[in-house]
């Protein structure tokens, strides 16, 4: 028998008693819901996150309309000039890959020939049908004016539906469709499970005993971090030379405290320190009076790497339909930056252990391995749920192809594992096999958005299997706005990750404790969604994927480091949102992309990692050996 087979075999005697589920649930980016910190009673709770379910609910079917908008004059631009054949050979693939699309009208003006495709009327009322063709003749009366049209929402049976309309540039050829809005009841269906509105798991599937939100204790959270200034990122540094020479270490403790900032860089005869809070005149006011320097001045250095110095590195942009108006997320991370360094490598894979995958999802072509499905081991781990398909988009959705949204990695390779079932939960036995098999097929980072609050050596030993393999696992804290600790995230080969919002303040369902190592955005998340489509979903399940993209693109632009290394690089590269250093809230910090990479380059270990480097190789190389013997 192998030594993967005797593994499994040995999980096999234990007795699965714990379920799991997604850490997922609901806030939106301008809610002003994240700044209700302080003690949350039960009932404030479960009104914060009806509120907030409904919020995402509606950014969900603003990044809908957007993308349909863009399918459509896709269409009209990749027709013009085919012939009839080909116009119906588009529509039925476009219809086939974005199964929401339930009618298509195509309009040729030159000739006033019209043709309908896969058009099957929704079942309803006679008020229903009659605003149904009431918004059918606006779409056709504006895109015979050469006007765009777009209806609002409206009810048919149970379903809710819009109508859009788009005419090509030259006037010749009109398009309507009328699209179904079904994924606005999902992502309503699967925040309602998360947010524990309702009870989940049903009683009696796992026969188990859960932990619900409500019935915890009260607890006191402290106010986040206020980044609102957000404006003054790139000011927030200052290069200051002592009149005295050296500060001594007690003072640059006093300077820490006062303009809250991380030890400083030292270069030379002068010190780089980076407020969190402060602009540059600030720290220059701060400086002038309280310490006289021989001088002050803007950060316009280079760094000791080779990379460019932290003001001057060129923001990339890219092109992808959704970015710059929904995805707040990537900029507040400093991933634009970041790509100058890394932008990943097919050679380092990020497995998601989840719920499995939209395969064909178009923003995600060519970015998926094959995977395993854990739940039926003969099945592919395609995505019933849309929550691993939201999580995959998160790390790896194609960047710059005019689609949807772009992910964190533009090249690293992302490796499914279905773990969870349609219901969006599975046993202890399938998330720990899933992390097996997901260690022995070549994942160097393992992402682990699900949580329960039952410590599981099981489940532990499967951790620990991963991790004596060198493999970087990252979890979500969980979502019940408690201090109780979630695993597996707790336990201390994971990298727990805990959710800000874009304010940079603690995202307010966000678990915390002792255990959080970072924080990174969990708010109104844009990413892909199955059926071809895209939903804004909160959570520290949204959270946790940005730090292990982040692992990601260390680990191929230095893949010396151990994953230990590449830990310690991400909690001492972050910017800190909380009480100086450590705290139960934001752990160290919110990712930093840019900042990480900056101390992950060069190809070489950097130098305040190398004696631990040694130590982590010889203890690597000690646990390798205790596991393949």
């Amino acid at each position: 028998m192998s030594r993967k087979n005797i593994a499994i075999a040995g999980l096999l005697t234990a007795v699965c008693a714990s379920v799991l589920v997604l850490s997922l649930t609901s806030r939106p980016e301008t809610s002003p819901i994240g700044r209700h910190q302080g003690n949350v009673r039960p009932p404030q709770e479960h009104s914060l996150k009806k509120t907030a379910l409904v919020q995402d609910v509606y950014a969900t079917e603003k990044l809908n309309r957007v993308d349909a908008g863009r399918d459509l004059r896709a269409m009209l631009t990749g027709t013009a000039g085919k012939s009839p054949r080909d116009v119906a050979l588009y529509a039925g693939s476009l219809q086939r890959s974005h199964g929401h699309i339930a009618m298509l009208m195509w309009i040729d003006f030159s000739s006033g020939t019209v043709k309908t495709f896969k058009s099957v009327p929704p079942d309803g009322t006679r008020e229903q049908q009659q605003r149904l063709r009431q918004y059918l003749n606006a779409a056709k009366s504006a895109v015979k004016k050469h006007q765009a049209y777009e209806s609002p929402s409206f009810a048919v049976g149970e379903r809710k539906y819009f109508i859009m309309s788009q005419r090509s540039p030259d006037g010749k050829i009109g398009v309507l469709a009328l699209i179904d809005q079904t994924v606005l009841n999902r992502v309503a269906e699967h925040q309602r499970k998360n947010l524990r509105l309702i009870p989940y798991p049903k009683e009696g599937k796992f026969h188990i005993e859960s932990v619900h939100a409500d019935t915890l204790r009260d607890i006191t959270v402290k106010t986040g971090h206020d980044n609102e200034n957000a404006s003054h990122y790139y000011e927030n540094e200052i290069v200051v030379r002592f009149r005295d020479g050296h500060p001594r270490s007690s003072q640059l403790k006093t300077i820490s405290a006062d303009i809250h900032c991380a030890a400083p860089r030292k270069l030379g005869y002068s010190y780089i320190f980076r407020s969190s809070d402060m602009t540059y005149s600030q720290l220059k006011t701060y400086f002038y009076y309280k310490w006289q320097p021989l001088y002050t001045e803007p950060h316009y250095m280079y760094l000791t790497n080779d990379a460019e110095g932290e003001n001057t590195a060129e923001v990339v942009t890219p092109n992808d339909l959704l970015f710059s108006a929904y995805q707040w997320n990537l900029p507040a991370i400093e991933t634009s930056r970041g790509w100058n360094l890394s932008k990943g490598s097919n050679k380092v894979t990020v497995a998601v252990v989840d719920t499995g995958v939209q395969a064909d999802h178009p923003d995600l072509k060519g970015q998926l391995l094959p995977g395993y499905n854990a739940i039926t081991p003969k099945g592919k781990p395609d995505d019933d749920v849309g929550h691993g398909t939201h999580v995959c988009g998160i790390i790896g959705a194609l960047v710059n192809n005019s689609e949807g949204v772009a992910g964190i990695s533009w090249y690293n390779k992302i490796l499914p594992v279905k773990v969870l079932d349609s219901s969006g939960a599975g046993t202890t036995y399938s998330v720990a096999e899933g992390i097996i098999w997901a260690a022995d097929h070549g994942a160097k980072v393992i992402n682990l958005s699900l949580g329960n609050y039952a410590d599981s050596q099981f489940l532990h030993d499967a951790i620990k299997y991963a991790y004596d393999r060198d493999v970087l696992l990252v979890s979500a804290s969980g979502n019940d706005n408690t201090e109780r600790p979630g695993y597996p995230a707790a336990y201390p080969e994971v990298l727990a990750v805990a959710a800000t919002n874009a304010s940079g303040e603690r995202a307010s369902f966000s678990n915390y404790g002792d255990y959080i190592d970072v924080s990174a955005p969990g708010e109104s998340i844009a990413s892909t969604y199955m059926g071809s489509q895209y939903a804004a979903l909160s959570g520290t399940s949204m959270a946790s994927p940005h730090a292990a993209a982040l692992a990601g693109l260390v680990r191929s632009l230095n893949p010396d480091l151990s994953n230990k290394e590449v830990m310690d690089l991400m909690t001492k590269n972050t910017v800190d949102l909380g009480t100086p250093g450590h705290d139960k809230y934001f752990g160290w910090g919110q990712v930093d992309i840019y900042k990480t990479l900056q101390a992950a380059s060069g190809g070489e270990v950097p130098l305040e990692l190398w004696p631990q480097h040694v130590k982590e190789k010889i203890n690597l190389l000690e646990r390798r050996l205790k596991a393949n013997p």
